[in-house]
Formats: C-alpha cells, sequence, structure tokens
C-alpha cells in the first residue's frame, strides 16, 4: 500500500463508515453526498486490498481487515481531534461541538435538562445529543466514539472508563398535596395503607428495595400499578391517591403538587457517576462539560 495516497478525509470517512456500518447514514454524519462517500469507500478499498465493507441484509457487513483497524483507526483520529481541541482553546460562548450523553430517564429529567437549559445560556454553540442508557452495549459506544460521556451508577461503568462522583440520591415518599390520609409526615402504618405505584424497569415487576426494607420488619405494602419509568410517577400520584418512593431530584420541581416526605423505614439511595474514555481525559471542552455537569449537580440540589 503506497501510504502516501491515503490522505486524512479517507480515514474519517472510514471511521464513519465503520461505525455506521451504512453508507447512507455515514454521508449524512459527513455531510457529503453518498455517491461521494461511495467513491471513498472504492479508494479505500483500492489502496487497503480489502473489500473493507460488503453488502449485507442491512447495511454492510466489515470484513475482518476492516473490524482489524477500527478501534485503532478510531482512537488515533480521535487524538489528532483532542490535539487541535486543545491547539485551539474552548470558548463557550463562541465554540460549537457536539457531545453525545448516554444516560437513564432519571439521569435525563434530573440532570441533563437543567445542563440542556444552562447550555443554551452559556454555550449555544455546544449542542447535546441524549441517548438512553444501554449497559451492554456502553463499552462498545463510547470505544468508537458514539457516547462521549455516561452518567450512570458506578457499578454500571464500564472498568476501564475513567469515573468521577457527581451526586448522592436519597428516595423520598410522595403523595399528592392534600391527601386524604397523610400530611406533612408519613407513619409506617400510612405508607403500609396507601397504594403504590412502584418502578420495574424491566417491565412488569411489583417490588423494589421498598419491599425488601419493609419485609425485614415483617411488614409489607400494596403496589397496585408497576410502571416502567419513573418519569411518569410524580403525575400518577399527583393525580390520585397513590404514594410512590422516588429520588428526591425527580420530585422537587412538583412540590406546588407533592409533599415529598421522609421515608419511615430506611431505603437505600445511590451514588451517580460520569464515565468517559481516557483519550478524551484532556478535550478542553469535554473537561469544561464535565466539570459543568458536576457543578450543576450541586446547584440543583
Amino acid at each position: 500500500m503506497d501510504s502516501s495516497r491515503l490522505d486524512l478525509n479517507l480515514l474519517v470517512a472510514l471511521d464513519a463508515l465503520l461505525a455506521e456500518r451504512n453508507v447512507t447514514r455515514a454521508a449524512r454524519r459527513l455531510n457529503l453526498s453518498q455517491p461521494a462517500l461511495s467513491a471513498q469507500l472504492q479508494r479505500l478499498r483500492e489502496l487497503l486490498g480489502d473489500p473493507l465493507l460488503v453488502p449485507a441484509q442491512r447495511g454492510m457487513t466489515p470484513t475482518r481487515r476492516a473490524l482489524e483497524l477500527q478501534a485503532p483507526l478510531h482512537e488515533a483520529l480521535e487524538g489528532v481531534r483532542a490535539v487541535v481541541a486543545a491547539g485551539a482553546g474552548f470558548d463557550p460562548a463562541t465554540s460549537e461541538l457536539t457531545v453525545a450523553i448516554a444516560a437513564s430517564d432519571y439521569v435525563q429529567y434530573a440532570l441533563l435538562m437543567p445542563l440542556a437549559f444552562q447550555l443554551r445560556r452559556e454555550a449555544p454553540g455546544v449542542r447535546l445529543a441524549w441517548r438512553a442508557l444501554d449497559v451492554a452495549q456502553l463499552a462498545g459506544q463510547v470505544e468508537r466514539g458514539e457516547v462521549d460521556l455516561a452518567v450512570l451508577t458506578p457499578e454500571l461503568a464500564p472498568e476501564h472508563l475513567r469515573t468521577r462522583k457527581v451526586l448522592d440520591e436519597r428516595f423520598v415518599v410522595i403523595v399528592r398535596r392534600d391527601h386524604p390520609l397523610v400530611s406533612r409526615t408519613i407513619s409506617l402504618d400510612q405508607l403500609c395503607a396507601l397504594d403504590h405505584v412502584v418502578v420495574s424497569p424491566r417491565g412488569g415487576g411489583f417490588t423494589g428495595a421498598t419491599d425488601a426494607a419493609l419485609a425485614a420488619l415483617g411488614r409489607e405494602r400494596r403496589v397496585v400499578l408497576s410502571v416502567p419509568s419513573f418519569l411518569m410517577v410524580p403525575e400518577l400520584v399527583a393525580r390520585s391517591d397513590m404514594a410512590a418512593l422516588v429520588p428526591e431530584r425527580l420530585a422537587r420541581d412538583r412540590a406546588d403538587r407533592l409533599e415529598l416526605l421522609p421515608p419511615p423505614v430506611p431505603v437505600p439511595g445511590f451514588t451517580i457517576v460520569m464515565a468517559w474514555h481516557h483519550r478524551t481525559a484532556r478535550h478542553p471542552a469535554l473537561t469544561w462539560l464535565r466539570d459543568r455537569v458536576r457543578s450543576l449537580a450541586g446547584d440543583v440540589r
């Protein structure tokens, strides 16, 4: 192979093609026309002496040689981008970039939504792409640069990523304002007497950490509704006589409609951390954003 004929644009094209495994999507990602990217792929095939990507039922399948190239190529390109970014510096008021953040629906609501509002004022050129947290895929997404930052509990963070603590969260009992049975405090008897909503991320579950804590005391509650997401729970409770235990940050901005009460039984809270690849550790824009996330987590308490 004549490496003098292999320019940086071709390597960037190959990186996108290997990430997307679809010419149309990769072209869109690179702001190129599909014929232009197809021509670059043909040049890469000729230069590297390998088909690289072959048609499949859905999109394209990388060859063995392409898979061997994917990780080192992406890391090398990210290194180049980091050097360029460090040399240019980062000015929140004028810089433009897109950052992909993977997080659960709770983190998106409690932390990333305030972050989005803040960035519109402080860094209008920064675009955020929220991605649903997929723990099984996260390591690969970060390695390929599809996710720049993950915000999650420590036990879910892939071991090879760098992490930093963001916040500690606790659970509160929520009931609607003017609830006929509860006001300002809630006793263990009251908690057990109410109908409850419980969150079951996988769907269909009717028990959680609260039930384990109650069982240790020889008590139980009555769960009448199981939902897959925390986000809908405050509204369900605000419009009924049901109760729920939710992360406190999820309910704070609904204090006009909900009572937030300390649980009468100890329910363990949880910690949230940020996780990122070591190659972005000194990227000025991403360093600034990580600091902003951590600062904002303290501001929204």
